[in-house]
């Protein structure tokens, strides 16, 4: 199974999630901070030689675990991060309502 290594960043409620394999970043999330519980998930992106290796739903759901262990709710409009937590009824305790 592959080792990624997730870093998080934030700053003027602008966050950054990537996920990297070694020295290439694989794939980025960003977001914007409503308040210090609620984030929207505005883009996800992966780069063109880890598409098709389910980079996109593990950053996805690296996401949704960070949201759970950081007590944040959030509101995905990103429609790629959107259509992956509708398919997995059991990420949706951290959207926003």
């Amino acid at each position: 199974m592959m080792e990624y290594e997730f870093r998080y960043s934030e700053e003027n409620a602008k966050g950054l999630i990537e996920m990297w394999k070694g020295d290439d970043c694989l794939a980025r999330m960003t977001y914007s901070r409503l308040d210090p519980n609620n984030i929207i998930v505005d883009h996800t992106a992966v780069h063109p030689k880890a598409k098709g290796t389910g980079a996109g739903k593990r950053i996805v759901m690296e996401m949704v675990e960070w949201a759970r262990k950081n007590h944040q709710k959030v509101l995905p409009i990103c429609p790629f991060a959107k259509a992956i937590i509708e398919k997995h009824p059991e990420t949706h305790d951290i959207l926003r309502k």
